[in-house]
């Protein structure tokens, strides 16, 4: 048992140390401090720039009520009423006297139109605030021309009261569909990227041991299945301080702007509604998940030889994630589909499908507790095979081209 704790720490420490790991936190870690800092990081660029338009109103009657509703609407913008001709204000632009020039005239019907001017329309932001205010005053000029008051017009347009009301006492609100499916998002997200970047590295880990031929020195020391599951629990340890370290930073930003929070950090991230259990079972699915897709990747890895390899055999696991994923997402909207239901009791969907609907319906407690069961058996059998294939891949040696080499590596684990 002492060997398999010596690799387990090997692994870990070996890739802790690794100048990628720590450069990747590091990014990430001021990443998360910059998302949190987000509004002052903009308003310390944007604090001084005032977006200033220049508008033509050859109506006479529409610059003050759209510089009223503009202003109102982007408290960065300001329009000026411009004196001179429209070929001296396209010119004030292109000197970027101004952001934009606006020339305002009346069309059909006695109904405003205009045209935009900029030295670059690639960033369409200001022309849409000011066609949006632009078609409000058109619309109450229409409206009025038609003699239709305003207070019904006001009406006509206001949204039908349509309330959706689930007949079953158990079900969840629209509020709490609405929270629960942003966790749900959040975990599935999470679930993707580690079980992408952590197989990898369990893969690469492997791969690169045999490329030094340290992988001889180790199998003479201690069994291949101790050293599989001593990877696998390093990188999962790996992991976790990762995540922890992100946590804990993201932590200390949300309390150094608490102020600015109206009800704690769940309820910042709209997730107070959230039951406790959904969030158990977020966390017992994404241990599942990582350890099936961890003991696949570890077997794949053991087939190869060469870096340069892992990521063809790896690409048969990267689909399975992605189409899990891709299902989730779908499921999102429908996750009472039979579609859904179906799949998430298939072994590699399960830790995305079954969480999802775990979190989205009110599912009976025999279907979580058969998934589950399901997953423990998959991880068990696959633990089994891939001990196997482990035992002899770790001593193949050669170019990885296909799948077939599981069948070699079954053999050679016979002999070993």
């Amino acid at each position: 048992m002492s060997k398999f704790w010596i690799v387990l720490s090997h692994t870990y420490m070996t890739r802790f140390k690794t100048k990628s790991f720590l450069i990747t936190n590091i990014i990430a870690l001021l990443v998360i401090v910059g998302l949190a800092n987000i509004n002052s990081i903009i308003d310390l660029f944007d604090s001084e720039k005032d977006r200033q338009v220049a508008v033509l109103d050859e109506t006479g009657d529409i610059f003050a009520p759209l510089k009223e509703s503009v202003e109102n609407t982007a408290s960065d913008v300001t329009l000026e009423q411009y004196e001179g001709t429209a070929e001296e204000a396209k010119q004030a632009v292109e000197e970027e006297e101004y952001e934009a020039f606006l020339s305002i005239s009346y069309g059909e019907q006695n109904l405003p139109q205009a045209s935009y001017y900029a030295n670059q329309i690639a960033s369409s932001e200001l022309s849409n605030t000011l066609e949006q205010q632009l078609q409000q005053i058109k619309v109450a000029m229409a409206t009025n021309n038609a003699g239709i008051d305003q207070s019904q017009l006001e009406e006509i347009y206001q949204p039908v009261a349509f309330e959706a009301v689930a007949l079953k006492e158990s079900a969840k609100t629209e509020e709490e569909l609405s929270e629960a499916r942003g966790l749900v998002y959040i975990i599935l997200f999470l679930l993707y990227i580690s079980v992408i970047t952590y197989g990898n590295m369990i893969a690469m880990d492997i791969a690169n041991e045999k490329t030094s031929r340290v992988m001889e020195i180790l199998i003479s020391s201690a069994s291949p299945v101790s050293q599989m599951f001593a990877k696998i629990l390093g990188i999962a340890l790996l992991g976790l301080t990762q995540v922890g370290l992100f946590i804990v930073v993201g932590y200390i930003v949300l309390q150094q702007k608490q102020s600015e929070m109206t009800g704690g950090v769940f309820e910042y991230f709209g997730l107070s509604g959230v039951t406790a259990s959904t969030f158990i079972y977020g966390i017992v699915f994404f241990v599942l998940g990582y350890l099936l897709y961890a003991t696949l990747a570890a077997m794949l890895g053991s087939l190869v030889s060469r870096i340069e390899d892992v990521q063809q055999l790896m690409m048969p696991m990267i689909f399975l994630v992605m189409i899990a994923f891709f299902i989730a997402m779908f499921g999102l909207n429908m996750p009472e589909s039979s579609f859904v239901t179906v799949t998430s009791y298939i072994p590699f969907f399960t830790p995305m499908l079954m969480f999802l609907r775990v979190g989205m319906l009110d599912i009976p407690a025999w279907e979580v507790a058969l998934s589950i069961v399901i997953m423990l058996a998959s991880i068990a059998l696959l633990a089994a095979l891939g001990a196997r294939v482990y035992r002899g891949g770790v001593l193949m040696y050669g170019k990885a081209s296909s799948l077939k080499d599981f069948k070699k590596a079954l053999q050679l684990s016979k002999k070993s």
